[in-house]
């Protein structure tokens, strides 16, 4: 029996997808000619038919019948290995050497029936992964020269701006330029409401614009899109087998084997030690061969998974492989980010601490307090020279500080010195030339490492002052100045972030589907980190973090619990992504580094999808573990009548074909899964 482990690839072009149609049709054909050729031969025998007329009826069941078991027997062979196939045709040929052609004909029949609904099963879960492909239009409307061009997406160039009218999908990721619009985003996030869209805010290819007209200017070749990148995940994911799917593998040849070598022992021990005749001891052989066929094992992971890889797409969940749903189903322990994980990574610059006449400006030490009205109102001169130099600084960095210090720079309009010589220290802070001098920008633990114990002038009055700004949960750096007379603090930057307005439910659905521990691992300082888990009711919280510090962690939880999850968005979880048992992704927000170290992807930033992805999992397993229940069960019941009632030929098939049925059925119904 052919099974539907192999991977499929999603970008499969048009004449192979009909080559497979067409060959979904041809084995329907062959199941019907078997079924015809069987009760002409039975019916004909039973009329009193020429003996010329029956016997040209079974033949046309056993070739149409057999045709596809014979195909794969043979290439098997040639590998060379043994496989299921093998066993069914030999157990056919042995009921028609011993005279009973039907119950030959009908294991032919039903075990091509069989391979026949299996197809169109695992099918129905391979086609809703590959309706990917058809999310992603093939041209776009580009704006040229103010005229509209059709253009193919692979022609279409990061910058170009292109135009998506009400009902239409978008061809590419962007940014809008102009217009606004809602946009459904369920087919790739998996949201149910959608998003309203004004100009600066992404778009995704792949969705469909509902309302307004768009216009849309293009950040990502079509190559690098989320839709291309989705479709590349979920191709490598059907690659990746599951564990139980490993197992089986290496167990198909030696059991197979090892039926063989049963039905050997079941034909020669009666008639050597127990002098039963040859006939009725071969055919109870052929049927104990037919009963003991794992056809259903063999079938039961494959239908299972990939019919939860696909709902789970459905669902804005990508899992990248059969094994990490297996694995999910056991997280016991779960370790967050904070930034753009527990919170919405959206950090927005707060307070501007210019110190005393460091920048020789007639501004004072007093720092703006900007929180209240979200915008940076502070006239004093010291304060905007101070953000100047810190954005010249960061905008050479990807840290969410530096994007947010860039940002209220670019709101009040200032004009931003060139830097050089940027380099960044992960997890403390970053350092650049400008006009100059150094600017150091960074963290308490910045100062303390990379500069040491160096003479910094305001030492104290910079770090007290972060100290204050950090009891508010804020997140607070050091801005220093070196020259060749030495260090000086020159002021300090504040930032806030906003909870995720799902993640206290998140965390209590996570409690309730079993998850023991719940800690936080942050590079952020302790006060905010302690602030943002108080909040949220989490267990424990490890702050400051370098990431090779969250590494450790992630190993310390793997020695107490069974199994260990990483959610995160950024570089920095890269290094404990890899090491979890299980590691989840940020898909709206996340790098691509963490997209690409990650097992599991939430392509939306909602983290009701995080919960949803773990029940998916431990209903895979309860699904597996039933199947595998039916499938040995029915095999040992066989078994066991067939030595002790003498069960006839067409009964085990039905039960063997029957069983394999039901797996397959079983599995497809984690299609709709909905938690």
């Amino acid at each position: 029996m052919e099974t539907p482990s192999d991977s499929v690839s999603l970008a499969e072009d048009q004449p192979t997808a009909l080559t497979d149609r067409l060959d979904i049709q041809r084995q329907a054909v062959f199941v019907v000619l078997t079924f015809l050729g069987m009760t002409s031969g039975l019916l004909g025998s039973w009329f009193g038919a020429p003996p010329t007329v029956v016997w040209i009826s079974y033949t046309v069941a056993y070739v149409f019948g057999g045709w596809y078991g014979i195909k794969e027997s043979l290439a098997a062979v040639r590998e060379p290995a043994v496989e299921i196939d093998l066993l069914m045709i030999i157990a056919a040929l042995g009921a028609l050497y011993i005279g009973a052609p039907f119950e030959g004909a009908m294991l032919l029949f039903l075990f091509s029936l069989s391979g026949v609904l299996e197809e169109y099963a695992i099918g129905r879960s391979r086609t809703a992964i590959k309706s990917l492909v058809g999310m992603r239009p093939e041209s776009a409307q580009v704006l040229r020269d103010g005229t509209e061009t059709t253009t193919p997406i692979d022609d279409v160039e990061v910058g170009d701006v292109f135009v998506v009218r009400p009902g239409e999908r978008l061809p590419l990721d962007g940014v809008v330029a102009s217009g606004q619009s809602t946009v459904d985003q369920s087919s790739l996030t998996g949201e149910s409401v959608p998003v309203t869209k004004d100009p600066g805010d992404e778009v995704f290819s792949g969705t469909i614009n509902e309302t307004g007209s768009l216009e849309v200017r293009v950040t990502r070749e079509a190559t690098e899109s989320a839709i291309s990148r989705l479709i590349t995940m979920v191709e490598e994911a059907q690659e990746k087998r599951a564990p139980t799917q490993q197992l089986i593998d290496r167990f198909e040849q030696p059991y197979v084997l090892g039926v063989f070598a049963m039905t050997a022992v079941a034909i020669a021990l009666p008639i050597a030690l127990l002098n039963h005749s040859f006939e009725p001891t071969f055919y109870r052989a052929m049927t104990l061969m037919v009963a003991a066929s794992p056809c259903a094992v063999i079938i039961s992971t494959p239908a299972a998974v990939l019919s939860a890889i696909s709902a789970g797409g459905r669902q804005g969940v990508l899992f990248k492989g059969g094994e990490h749903i297996e694995t999910a189903g056991n997280v016991d322990a779960i370790a967050f980010d904070k930034t753009g994980t527990l919170t919405e990574g959206n950090t927005r610059l707060t307070d501007v601490g210019a110190r005393g006449d460091a920048l020789s400006t007639d501004g004072g030490a007093v720092g703006s307090d900007l929180h209240a009205d979200s915008a940076l109102e502070n006239n004093s001169l010291a304060d905007d020279r101070l953000l100047a130099i810190a954005a010249a600084v960061q905008s050479r960095s990807e840290h969410h500080l530096g994007e947010a210090t860039v940002e209220a720079a670019q709101e009040r309009s200032l004009e931003v010195p060139d830097a050089s010589d940027f380099e960044a220290v992960v997890g403390k802070g970053v350092h650049a030339t400008v006009e100059g001098q150094t600017i150091h920008i960074g963290n308490p633990r910045y100062v303390e490492t990379v500069l040491g114990d160096r003479q910094i002038d305001g030492r104290e009055t910079g770090l007290d002052a972060v100290h204050d700004l950090e009891e508010n949960g804020k997140t607070s750096v050091l801005v220093v100045s070196e020259t060749d007379e030495g260090l000086r603090v020159l002021g300090w930057l504040a930032f806030t972030d906003t909870i995720r307005p799902d993640a206290t439910e998140m965390i209590e659905q996570l409690r309730e589907r079993g998850v023991e521990q719940i800690v936080m691992l942050t590079g952020d300082n302790v006060r905010v980190a302690e602030y943002i888990a108080d909040e949220l009711g989490i267990d424990e919280v490890y702050a400051e973090l370098l990431p090779e510090e969250k590494v450790d962690h992630i190993e310390a939880l793997q020695e107490c619990h069974e199994a260990v999850a990483m959610v995160g968005d950024g570089v920095n979880d890269a290094p404990a992504l890899a090491t979890a048992d299980i590691s989840v992704g940020m898909g709206g927000a996340g790098t691509d580094v963490a997209l690409e170290t990650a097992d599991i992807v939430l392509m939306s930033d909602k983290l009701d999808r995080l919960p949803y992805a773990f029940a998916l999992s431990k209903e895979t397993r309860r699904t597996l573990y039933i199947n595998f229940s039916i499938a040995f069960g029915a095999i040992a019941i066989m078994i066991v009548a067939i030595l002790t009632a003498g069960i006839p030929l067409p009964v085990a098939v039905v039960g063997h074909e029957g069983s394999t049925v039901l797996v397959s059925l079983i599995g497809l119904r984690l299609l709709r899964f909905d938690d």
